[in-house]
């Protein structure tokens, strides 16, 4: 998958995961932190925005934005994470919510993002039901943070992801059971949990249809 994904033109590639979105929102079974993470309880709906940026041609032009939250803030302090939260009563859906908490967070405006569909949902140990909305952006993003939430954003090549060699698994004692969970490092940046979870799911629905 990774090779057949990198030999593609952004259209194509755009093409395909436009059709594969269409499919899983449809179809796509919830996945989580770990298995049985939903154990019948009940999720409080949540949004984020998978940003991708596209700077040229081809998947190697494609690049995925993500956020650094700050040291103080009471849930995942200096996490990377997608840019989103809740859904509140206004959000007439998780597309809307995703981009009201981007705007929110990071200055991106609705308009400057082009929405290509959604990954299944994904399951938190922290008791979150998170819809993954992919939406499309080209530079220059000219971002204001809110620096209060936001440490810092960063671009890594969406290439990165797509690379199976780059996937890696950990285990975690939580509440006295193991837990395991994925990570994609990047640099200095230890992509893992929620983020890496979701990212994973984009993985394996290009990768299924292979």
């Amino acid at each position: 998958m990774f090779m057949k994904a990198m030999r593609e033109n952004g259209g194509e590639f755009l093409s395909r995961l436009r059709r594969l979105l269409a499919r899983a929102g449809a179809e796509g079974a919830a996945s989580g932190d770990w298995p049985g993470v939903g154990g019948g309880r009940r999720h409080r709906p949540a949004a984020v925005l998978v940003p991708l940026v596209l700077h040229g041609d081809g998947v190697g032009g494609l690049t995925v934005l993500l956020t650094r939250r700050t040291d103080h803030l009471h849930h995942h302090p200096g996490q990377i994470s997608f840019p989103g939260g809740g859904m509140e009563a206004a959000d007439v859906s998780a597309e809307a919510a995703a981009l009201r908490e981007t705007e929110e967070e990071i200055g991106l405006p609705p308009e400057r993002v082009e929405i290509i569909g959604r990954l299944p949902d994904y399951l938190t140990g922290t008791g979150f039901r998170v819809t993954p909305v992919i939406g499309l952006s080209r530079p220059p993003l000219a971002l204001r943070l809110d620096d209060f939430e936001v440490a810092e954003v960063f671009e890594v090549p969406l290439a990165h992801f797509l690379d199976p060699a780059r996937h890696q698994r950990y285990s975690l004692r939580v509440e006295g059971e193991l837990r395991h969970f994925h990570a994609m490092p990047y640099g200095d940046y230890f992509i893992w949990g929620a983020t890496a979870g979701m990212l994973m799911s984009l993985y394996r629905l290009l990768a299924a249809e292979d």
